[in-house]
């Protein structure tokens, strides 16, 4: 009875690699690049859409994480590929890229107090009162650890070269993981990063900005991995006020991160890295910084 499952696990892994890595894709005379879908079997297991170059590597490893929703309804609505076209650039560089599908999103988002239903989702960062703003960011990171391990223990990647990318609660794990110095990561890309942004759906209205501020110098204190900071004008969940604190206490409390405030992006700058249209205008400097670390 035990075997069971983890047979039918195995054989997801292998039926969902080979679903997509059918049809690789090829941009002008770039790198030809193809799309997967795996299960990856870690301690919390979860899917996770994949990008490499075409071919049998190891490569240079990029993990993608996306951001939180607290509302069970929108979780469940989550897309499985978020970061399409952002990944995509990362691998037509010659990374493999890995952007797991968190814990309670998609079809596990279950969550029916009322019937004692609860999916395994982890980010809450309790009351504005008192949030826990620390906890929820190493929850992430540890997943990233555990992606960096499988992937390692496969023999896909490069396990002295990898890439941590965040966005929004994925960018705050991010920033939470660059305090545990892993010397697997050699680098760390944060886009609109925080936690507590638009509290009751409204603008600009966030959890406990000052703890998020105290809790940004935290990390920074034992931080030394290298780091880019990629902000919009015209997020309105973490504005320019706001992450300018934050990047300012992490600097002075010994975190090495580059800040970059880019202009107002749509109607909503939070969402800048999911727009096609945005690679052209942050690719160049995040190529700029990945070159630095070479």
């Amino acid at each position: 009875m035990r075997r069971g499952p983890a047979l039918l696990y195995c054989l997801a892994i292998t039926f969902l690699a080979l679903f997509m890595s059918v049809s690789p894709t090829r941009a002008g005379d770039e790198v030809r690049i193809q799309e997967e879908i795996w299960a990856l079997p870690l301690p919390l297991p979860m899917f996770a859409y994949l990008v490499r170059p075409v071919g049998d590597g190891p490569f240079p490893l990029v993990i993608m994480n996306h951001g939180v929703s607290l509302n069970p309804t929108n979780r469940s609505f989550f897309p499985l590929v978020e970061f399409r076209d952002a990944a995509k650039w990362f691998a037509r560089r010659g990374y493999l890229v890995v952007a797991p599908v968190g814990s309670g999103y998609g079809a596990a988002a279950i969550d029916i107090p009322e019937r004692a239903l609860y999916g395994p989702f982890f980010s809450k960062v309790g009351k504005c009162t008192n949030p826990n703003f620390h906890d929820a960011g190493l929850a992430i990171a540890q997943v990233d650890l555990w992606i960096i391990d499988y992937m390692a223990a496969e023999k896909r990647i490069i396990p002295t070269d990898v890439i941590v990318v965040g966005q929004s609660a994925g960018g705050w794990a991010a920033i939470a993981l660059s305090s545990m110095n892993p010397p697997q990561v050699k680098a760390i890309i944060v886009f609109a990063g925080g936690r507590g942004g638009r509290v009751d759906g409204k603008p600009n209205n966030n959890c406990a900005p000052d703890r998020l501020v105290e809790a940004t110098a935290d990390f920074g204190r034992t931080s030394r991995v290298p780091m880019l900071w990629i902000y919009i004008g015209n997020d309105t969940f973490f504005g320019p006020d706001l992450s300018k604190r934050m990047h300012a206490a992490f600097i002075a409390a010994g975190g090495r991160a580059e800040y970059h405030l880019m202009p107002p992006f749509g109607n909503e700058g939070h969402f800048f890295i999911g727009s096609p249209d945005a690679v052209p205008l942050w690719s160049p400097l995040v190529a700029k910084f990945l070159d630095a670390q070479n």
